[in-house]
């Protein structure tokens, strides 16, 4: 089935310095699940390295027994959303590359777009590849660039103290080689036998955060993993940073530095879809935002109606902020259908378009003979808005004004968002007025960009203007087809 609706390509974690880092890997994993469903994956190390991955969701993918075989205090997870025909276990994540007496692993969530060519050349020079991803190429990179460097593949535990720290400054030094030749965009999760780095591409197109955990850190994609291992949230990684959490001496520490500096271009698709609303990024709450939105939406385009309502889930937030701002009622309206499974398979097309009935359905009490506004976060290719359509026309509504808290995605993403081609995109091939009649609303209105991005500058959570100026910029490429990469 083609989907209806962008997909995110991964979500990351890594543990540090807490017992049973697995464990909370797992839990962190399962609250990031919405940002890839098709793999997943935590390695560990307690003297030695274990990885466990495969081919599902979290719960799937992992049980009691295979988790209480990976022991360790450093760990690092990945949860993966495949591209069409690169759904396979040699593509799951994380990356490990072992070496004589010690081993690199890594989780990213991104996309380069200067893999081919990178990846041409560290085969030219004897590098061996396992998959066919892009994440690989960053790992075998790393590689090259230690040894380059005059680092030996080998733990430095066995030495002394000032041979240890001289190996980690040797294998920081060439990370940050590595990720000066990558291009695109990349939040990366690195594990060795006693470094966990984070790294964040230097416009900070993918989120990565930082939070306290038990006598540990954590490094997520999302602050709501930090909050479902009980954590304390610290702060965002900056764009351009790497931060290494390292224990000398017995003493934990944290050292961190910007590596390259760019102009700020976070995804804005963050915070329209793709993260939890109970997220925080960039010193934005997504509820919050996605809350302005739709009172942006009210200022701009008002319609005369009775009811209003939300699709679930990411559009909730924006119809909550339209009928604050506009008086008119929020009603719950649709219902989603919480236990319809990843492997549900439908057998033709017709049936696989129609998921959409399976998966929601109205409230007829809420809806019948009233005019409705429904507010979803975004238009893709329009299956998904023509049957909400005819699911609150079956209920009775007596007018359908369908609202979008998003402009109008008009072209494909090459950073790490699994975006249907140009021509499959419905706002690329028609004009406001065949859109909506293609759907069959009584009226389609979208968002404007400037709305958009005056509803996110006014949600940044900072009394410090320096700070706030920092938080400030996106990228808005699927809108506008201008990309920072």
């Amino acid at each position: 089935m083609k989907n209806d609706k962008l997909h995110d390509e991964c979500g990351v974690c890594g543990i540090f310095g807490v017992e049973n880092a697995a464990n909370l890997s797992y839990f962190a994993l399962t609250s990031l699940q919405h940002r890839g469903q098709e793999s997943a994956g935590i390695a560990v190390y307690d003297d030695k390295v274990s990885l466990h991955k495969g081919i599902g969701l979290v719960s799937e993918v992992f049980n009691a027994e295979n988790l209480k075989n990976l022991k360790g205090n450093i760990a690092v997870g990945h949860v993966r959303y495949a591209t069409a025909g690169a759904r396979s276990l040699e593509n799951a994540q994380p990356f490990l590359n072992t070496f004589k007496n010690g081993f690199i692993a890594l989780a990213h969530n991104g996309q380069l777009v200067n893999h081919a060519e990178l990846r041409e050349k560290l085969e030219d020079s004897g590098s061996t590849f396992s998959s066919s991803s892009d994440s690989e190429v960053i790992l075998k990179l790393i590689v090259r660039k230690f040894i380059e460097n005059g680092g030996k593949p080998g733990s430095g535990k066995s030495g002394n103290s000032k041979e240890i720290y001289d190996k980690d400054k040797l294998f920081i030094n060439a990370l940050i080689q590595a990720v000066k030749e990558i291009k695109g965009s990349f939040a990366l999760c690195v594990m060795t036998e006693d470094m966990l780095i984070g790294i964040r591409d230097p416009n900070g197109i993918r989120p990565l955060c930082l939070g306290k955990v038990e006598q540990g850190y954590i490094l997520a994609s999302e602050s709501c993993a930090i909050d479902s291992v009980n954590g304390q949230f610290i702060r965002d990684i900056k764009p351009g940073e790497l931060i290494v959490i390292s224990k000398k001496e017995d003493k934990t520490q944290i050292y961190s530095q910007i590596y390259s500096k760019s102009p700020k271009k976070t995804c804005i698709f963050e915070y329209v879809y793709f993260a939890r609303p109970d997220s925080v990024i960039d010193n934005i709450a997504v509820q919050d935002a996605r809350y302005h939105m739709g009172q942006e939406l009210a200022k701009e385009k008002p319609v005369n109606a009775d009811v209003v309502i939300g699709v679930p889930d990411s559009g909730i937030g924006a119809a909550l902020g339209y009928a604050k701002e506009s008086g008119i009622p929020y009603v719950t309206g649709i219902l989603k259908n919480k236990y319809i499974g990843r492997t549900f398979i439908a057998p033709g097309q017709k049936e696989r378009e129609n998921m959409v009935f399976v998966k929601l359905n109205a409230i007829k009490s809420d809806l019948e003979g009233k005019k409705v506004i429904v507010i979803d976060d975004s238009i893709v290719r329009g299956t998904t808005s023509r049957r909400l359509v005819e699911i609150l026309r079956r209920a009775g509504a007596k007018e359908v004004h369908f609202m979008v808290s998003s402009p109008p995605v008009k072209f494909p993403c090459h950073l790490g968002i699994d975006t249907p081609s140009k021509n499959e995109l419905i706002s690329s091939t028609h004009e406001l007025e065949e859109i909506r009649k293609e759907i069959g609303a009584d009226s389609l209105t979208y968002i404007s960009l400037e709305g958009m991005i005056k509803a996110l500058s006014s949600c940044i959570k900072s009394s410090d203007q320096k700070e706030k100026n920092e938080c400030l910029g996106w990228c808005q490429g699927c809108f506008n087809g201008e990309y920072p990469v």
